[in-house]
């Protein structure tokens, strides 16, 4: 029979290991395709003529394919650190950081099913979809899903964590001002900047990191301690 101490330091133990591994994951898979679909897809929209479409349309479709992959990850991310804040969460700040994070992921969705609509229905009649405008009206679309509304939730779910972190002392404070003003560059930016768009994934990456840091080589009762301390 186990011992109720012990599943609890089982659980302290693998909880921010599991948050580090699925956050690396979707930053290393979402970041991939967010490159991939800027070097195939110009980033000047009145000067996209759909070239693209014929010329790079594998490099978008391979980006495609990567998305859910990465949607898994971030899903599994959020679930980890919802777990690991038990107790302390702030149901308040929790939820708009649990819808914040389901907005994100299904705009994300939204938008790469619009680009694959697009590429199919190139493939069926390119001439068409050309000069029917469809093409010029779903590339709006889809720019403006993932790189308007998408980010605007990521910067929200960046500050909902990052005033959770403030009020249950769980990540140090320098962490959470650093998220405040990367969370605020998402939220007032404008235009298509991959370096903008790139944010996210590369906090997400830098965060996983550091629970990585932070935990390698503890033992349970150490990893257990350090729940509930900067």
């Amino acid at each position: 029979m186990n011992e109720p101490g012990r599943n609890l330091r089982g659980k302290s133990l693998t909880t921010p290991w599991a948050a580090a591994v699925a956050g690396i994951l979707f930053a290393l898979l979402y970041g991939t395709g967010l490159v991939l679909i800027r070097l195939a897809i110009p980033a000047d929209t009145t000067a996209d003529s759909g070239a693209w479409l014929e010329t790079n349309a594998r490099g978008v479709d391979l980006a495609l394919n990567l998305v859910p992959y990465a949607g898994i990850a971030f899903l599994w991310f959020i679930g980890v650190i919802r777990d690991r804040l038990g107790d302390v969460e702030d149901r308040f700040f929790a939820t708009v950081f649990l819808g914040s994070g389901l907005l994100f992921l299904a705009l994300t969705f939204a938008g790469a099913a619009l680009a694959g609509g697009l590429l199919t229905s190139y493939a069926v009649a390119p001439r068409a979809i050309l000069e029917s405008g469809v093409f010029t009206y779903g590339r709006e679309v889809m720019f403006h899903i993932i790189n308007v509304y998408a980010v605007r939730m990521a910067g929200v779910f960046m500050i909902s964590l990052s005033t959770i972190w403030l009020r249950t002392g769980l990540m140090h404070r320098g962490w959470a001002i650093v998220t405040y003003g990367l969370a605020l560059v998402l939220l007032v930016s404008i235009g298509y900047s991959l370096w903008v768009s790139l944010i996210f994934p590369g906090w997400v990456f830098a965060v996983s990191g550091y629970y990585l840091l932070l935990n390698r080589g503890l033992q349970p009762q150490e990893v257990m301690g350090k729940r509930g301390s900067p």
